[in-house]
């Protein structure tokens, strides 16, 4: 939960001179997910030995001050958090909510039955009313605890994702605080913000041109490089558009100050104006957008509506999600949401997007992969780096398509990998540098089309380091004899079970028999004596009888 030296050098540094926080060691086996490990990543050094040379006036006595007060509010929540425990799962997140809507909706009909079930006659109106009240009491105290129970991991997502924008918004104001030192400003005043820049909409000579001529069949249109702010509502109107490129520019999302005048009161209040406005849904030809490198916090839901794009680059920007409406974008081969701030992806990416190719997904700070995942059978290449993933679902197997799989720099957080890799059989290409993997699956041996294997920076034991320096064909003889010996051992324990088993029925047959035969023998020997009995009879006897 401490803020990443990579993300926040500035906030970083300035935390750990905290006398409350310090400079933290955490041990080897519990290091905190947003810092990588110091063993993993020794070419990142600590920060303030970095800042101390190049942002000498750091140690200055007034600027540490003001920096200390002005992050006191992270600290605290830091230590908030640390309490309540890590931020949950997207998908739990996802089912917590679905829980929250299921309750309510049975609560819901529950108390509707209530209302409306008959009053029998013989019973009187106010007893009959306190029985309602208190059967609906019992049927919400019920609903309520395990709602709260599902609230409660709802919560702590939202704080965390709140917590993630403090550590932003405490970066900026380190940033301005020491700006103003620099340039022999005023601390308090950089604290608290300065000056805002004017959000006033400039739409270009160009744009205007493009507006005018859209009724000509535009297919094309690439405003790269502009400086624009916003995307004007008019060209949702395009509907011959194809490509859009709209890359490196200042699309964000804009608060627009207006007045409203209330019983003689002047009341200030903030609308939010989107930068991608949702008449974009009405682009129904779309193929391919370029929104990379702008100031993006988040896209609009009617992106969903794109059921022709296929291409969409959103790299570069701020995003911390995507909507879930991106799922609808159907005919989607190839997503770049690379470098943002991404926690998760979502939970049914996998289950809709059935015909992506390309997954792009690097650099940001992707704890788990959905489940879903797996049901992507186009996909031929996914790039997860330099994030903070801590293991692949189990369905990372049915990915039998995939050729590239980049997994490197995620540090401290990936230690281990699924048996189902080994049945990526068309894997051609896979990075796992700069992890904690101490062994390959055993399966590792069935990638018989794997060229490429990147395994440095880890802790490999299995299989040895002699094996790994020898490379990708070696490492794969290695775990494919392995894993032939293993089967080998599975197979002769089986053969001495069914062996065991086998004598055990052969011994019980063998009694069974044994005891079939005395008893016949038994029988045969007494009906032998009977007659021979009967034939020392007196022979007299015998023919009067």
């Amino acid at each position: 939960m401490d803020p990443n030296p990579n993300t926040f050098p500035i906030l970083s540094y300035v935390m750990s001179k905290l006398p409350s926080i310090g400079p933290r060691r955490a041990p080897a086996a519990d290091f905190d997910v947003e810092q990588p490990h110091p063993l993993a990543a020794p070419e990142f050094p600590e920060p303030r030995f970095e800042l101390s040379e190049r942002m000498p006036r750091l140690d200055d006595p007034g600027v540490a001050a003001a920096m200390r007060a002005a992050v006191a509010d992270v600290a605290q929540t830091r230590s908030v958090l640390q309490t309540l425990g890590e931020r949950p799962d997207h998908e739990a997140v996802d089912a917590a909510r679905a829980k929250v809507a299921e309750i309510e909706a049975s609560l819901s009909k529950r108390l509707e039955e209530i209302v409306l079930s008959p009053r029998p006659a013989e019973v009187d109106r106010a007893a009959w009313r306190a029985g309602l009240a208190e059967t609906g009491e019992e049927s919400r105290d019920g609903a309520e605890r395990e709602r709260q129970a599902y609230k409660a991991v709802i919560s702590m997502d939202e704080m965390h994702e709140a917590y993630e924008k403090l550590l932003k918004d405490a970066e900026e104001r380190l940033e301005r605080i020491y700006q103003a030192a620099v340039e022999g400003g005023d601390y308090a005043a950089a604290a608290a913000g300065g000056s805002e820049e004017g959000v006033g909409e400039e739409v270009y000579e160009e744009v205007v041109g493009i507006l005018q001529d859209a009724g000509k069949g535009v297919e094309r249109i690439d405003l790269s490089g502009r400086r624009l702010r916003v995307l004007p509502e008019a060209f949702g109107m395009i509907r011959s558009l194809v490509v859009l490129n709209l890359a490196s520019n200042q699309l964000e999302r804009l608060g627009i100050t207006y007045s409203l005048l209330f019983a003689s009161n002047i009341w200030l209040t903030h609308a939010w104006e989107q930068a991608i406005p949702d008449s974009v849904a009405g682009l129904e030809n779309l193929e391919e957008l370029n929104l990379s490198s702008n100031l993006l916090t988040s896209l609009p839901d009617s992106i969903g509506m794109l059921c022709s794009l296929k291409i969409l680059n959103v790299s570069s920007n701020k995003l911390a999600s995507l909507p879930d409406s991106i799922c609808r974008c159907r005919s989607l081969v190839e997503l770049d949401a690379s470098f943002n701030n991404l926690t998760y992806l979502p939970t049914n990416l996998g289950y809709e997007l059935v015909n992506l190719r390309k997954l792009f997904v690097q650099l940001n700070k992707i704890r788990s992969l959905p489940t879903s995942i797996g049901e992507m059978l186009s996909l031929r290449i996914l790039d997860v780096h330099f994030n903070e993933l801590r293991g692949l679902p189990l369905t990372i197997g049915r990915l039998a398509n995939l050729e590239i799989l980049n997994l490197s720099s995620n540090f401290s957080d990936l230690t281990e990998l699924p048996d189902t890799i080994g049945d990526l059989t068309s894997l051609k290409e896979l990075d796992l540098s700069n992890n904690q993997i101490h062994a390959l699956p055993d399966t590792f041996g069935r990638l018989d089309n794997l060229t490429k294997l990147n395994l440095e920076e880890n802790p490999i034991v299995i299989p040895p380091k002699e094996v790994v320096n020898e490379g990708v064909e070696a490492v794969k003889y290695y775990m494919s004899k392995r894993w032939l010996d293993i089967l080998v051992e599975e197979e002769q324990k089986s053969m001495l079970e069914v062996k065991e088993q086998t004598q055990t029925g052969w011994l019980t047959r063998s009694t069974s028999w044994l005891s079939n035969t005395v008893s016949g023998v038994s029988g045969s020997l007494s009906g032998y004596l009977g007659a021979r009995e009967k034939s020392n009879l007196d022979p007299y006897l015998n023919q009067q009888l």
